[in-house]
C-alpha cells in the first residue's frame, strides 16, 4: 500500500501569501539555483538536518547536488517523497525548501520539514512560510497525522522514536 492515495495529485505551484514567493516541485534543472542556496546556508542547515539526514555535507559538490535533485525529481514523479523549492517570482533564486516525506518514525502518516536561506531567517518571508506550510498540508495533502520535524517535535525526540512499520 502506498503512503498516498492512488488518485492523489500533488500541487505544482503554491503561492506564499503576502510575498512574491512560491513553492514548486524541485527539478534537476534547478541545481544552479539550489547549490548556492544550500552551501550559502550550509552551517545552519547542518545544525538542523545533519544529525538526522547527514546533509548537507561540508564537501558537497555541484555534481552531487545535481544527482540529489535528480533523485528528488524522480521521487516526486513516483509520489515516493516531495521536495518543494521556495522560489522568487522570476525563479532566479531558490530561497529554501519544503520536504514532505513518508513517515520514517512511528506515529505519523507524513513528515514535513522546511528551511529558508540564511538571509531570510527571522524575515517576513520566513514567517509567511512558517504560517503557510501547516495550512497547506492540512488543506491539500491527505494526512491525518502529519508531523512537523523540528517544529512540533525536536529532531532529537524524533530520532528517539521507533522506526515506522
Amino acid at each position: 500500500m502506498s503512503w498516498l492515495p492512488d488518485d492523489f495529485v500533488h500541487p505544482v505551484s503554491v503561492p506564499v501569501p503576502g510575498t512574491a514567493l512560491h513553492l514548486r516541485p524541485i527539478r534537476e534543472a534547478d541545481t544552479s539555483l539550489d547549490y548556492p542556496a544550500v552551501m550559502g546556508s550550509r552551517d545552519r542547515l547542518w545544525e538542523i538536518f545533519g544529525p538526522a539526514w547527514a546533509w548537507p555535507s561540508e564537501t558537497m559538490t555541484h555534481e552531487e547536488d545535481r544527482v540529489d535533485l535528480l533523485r528528488h525529481e524522480k521521487e516526486i514523479a513516483a509520489h515516493q517523497s516531495f521536495n518543494y523549492a521556495l522560489l522568487d517570482e522570476e525563479e532566479t533564486a531558490i530561497l529554501g525548501c519544503v520536504y514532505i516525506d513518508p513517515p520514517e518514525r512511528a506515529g505519523s502518516d507524513g513528515e514535513i520539514a522546511w528551511w529558508v536561506v540564511d538571509d531570510l531567517v527571522d524575515s517576513e518571508a520566513e514567517r509567511a512560510l512558517d504560517a503557510l506550510v501547516p495550512q497547506w498540508i492540512a488543506a491539500d495533502w491527505p494526512f491525518r497525522q502529519p508531523r512537523y520535524l523540528g517544529r512540533d517535535i525536536s529532531w532529537q525526540d524524533w530520532l528517539a522514536l521507533p522506526r515506522a512499520a
